[in-house]
């Protein structure tokens, strides 16, 4: 029994660590950028997270390559030779996730962290059926309205159209596999951690 052709495969997938994608999605401000990058650091480099391209301008303090590749006007196109996995325009700017980075990664038996808004994360899965899809979520709404302040990225009127975007990406939760709350972040890293041990030893084919 101990020959049979399913222990064999089970045992080399566990043994390989198969790659896997974790898209992890929140509210603007509702922590997955800070999770993300704990998560990471943690991991030890057995996890390492996705860096999106942009067309927007650097807020203070992010560095290209780092927090996002920023290439502003050729965005465009970078989308017409396709070299994106998913994109789209959110608040005024362009974002997309680079498919070559992905591919690379989950070929090396990595967990990938994809940070990304709901409709990306969607748009994702749906290339990519094995990818696990993670909605992260402040305790309440005015804990993500006062997080959103306390940035100062913001003016009132962006704060505004901001927490009503935030509503409307609430109604694609049911859509995702898993929901954390993000009140303390090493909690909330360590439930993600959690979900990684276990869909990396899940019953069949990854």
């Amino acid at each position: 029994m101990l020959n049979s052709p399913i222990f064999k495969r089970e045992i080399k997938r566990i043994s390989k660590r198969a790659g896997l994608l974790v898209i992890l999605s929140s509210p603007t401000a509702g922590g997955k950028t800070t999770v993300g990058r704990a998560l990471v650091k943690r991991g030890k480099g057995n996890i390492v997270r996705s860096v999106s391209a942009t067309s927007r301008l650097p807020r203070k303090g992010e560095a290209n390559g780092k927090d996002y590749f920023f290439v502003g006007d050729s965005f465009k196109t970078l989308v017409k030779k396709k070299k994106f996995l998913e994109w789209e325009k959110v608040h005024d700017s362009y974002y997309g996730t680079p498919k070559a980075f992905i591919e690379k990664q989950v070929a090396k038996g990595k967990a990938i962290i994809l940070t990304i808004d709901v409709k990306g994360g969607i748009a994702v899965r749906k290339k990519i059926k094995n990818s696990i899809l993670i909605f992260l979520l402040p305790p309440s709404p005015a804990v993500l309205q006062k997080r959103l302040q306390k940035r100062g990225t913001e003016n009132k009127k962006q704060v505004a159209l901001r927490l009503k975007t935030a509503a409307e990406e609430l109604k694609y939760i049911n859509k995702y596999d898993y929901l954390v709350i993000n009140d303390r972040l090493p909690a909330a890293v360590k439930s993600i951690e959690s979900i990684i041990i276990a869909e990396r030893h899940k019953i069949g084919e990854k």
